[in-house]
């Protein structure tokens, strides 16, 4: 009987292969300049990050629905008495965020390059649908992609379709991303193998606590140690079992 191996791999997007909070948070420190004369800052980012859990069921992850967020918070805080040049700043910040260039992280080409001649990729994001395939495009990165799935929000339920439909089953597939909450733990729950890639910067909204001694997960710093891990799992006939 020939050895069980990871047959199918899936990338989060978003601060896996490209930086993404980090315009956020500078979006964010502009927006609470603006809102000075209302708040300290601890304050005024406590509210907004309120508003914004409140919307997510409404507007979902992306872009958008933060520069929705600062206006309501700006309105809120105000108590609607705001400059109409606030709202104009907030618009104009959206605007430039959602045209800021693609920045790739470190060895993220050369690492999926190497694997693209041995598995197929899938992309699997969350957000706003025109920004993230905008995203994709930019980053240069699509045609290493066998297929890519733009999600509104990612469960146990998202990966065991797209690995289904896309590969050999969850059991069979290695789910690399930078978020324990959405990369890391549904797609354990599905049954995958999963590679947790820490960033320096994690929304808030995805914290959560890391599982302990799991036998399917992988903690690196760098993309490129995914090839290792998968060799470690190919080579180990044992952990299929898990």
């Amino acid at each position: 009987m020939a050895q069980a191996s990871v047959t199918t791999l899936g990338f989060d997007a978003d601060d896996t292969l490209w930086q993404n909070e980090c315009f956020f948070r500078d979006t964010e420190g502009r927006f609470l300049d603006l809102l000075a004369d209302f708040g300290d800052r601890a304050t005024l980012s406590n509210r907004l990050f309120a508003v914004e859990k409140r919307n997510i069921p409404v507007y979902g992850f992306g872009i958008k629905g933060f520069v929705l967020s600062m206006m309501e918070t700006a309105l809120e805080v105000s108590a609607g008495q705001l400059d109409p040049a606030v709202i104009a700043s907030v618009l104009a910040m959206g605007r430039e965020m959602l045209n800021h260039p693609v920045e790739l992280l470190p060895e993220v080409r050369e690492t999926l390059e190497a694997l693209s001649a041995r598995y197929p990729l899938i992309l699997i994001t969350k957000g706003d649908l025109f920004d993230q395939e905008r995203k994709l495009a930019a980053s240069g990165l699509a045609e290493l992609f066998h297929a890519v799935e733009i999600v509104s929000d990612k469960s146990a339920s998202t990966y065991a379709r797209v690995f289904t439909a896309r590969g050999n089953g969850p059991d069979r597939a290695l789910m690399v991303g930078n978020s324990l909450r959405s990369d890391i733990l549904p797609a354990l729950e599905a049954g995958a193998f999963a590679v947790h890639i820490p960033h320096d910067l994690t929304w808030t909204y995805e914290h959560v606590e890391e599982p302990v001694d799991h036998p399917r997960l992988f903690i690196e710093q760098h993309i490129h140690k995914v090839v290792e891990v998968i060799e470690k799992i190919n080579d180990n006939r044992d952990i299929f079992k898990c």
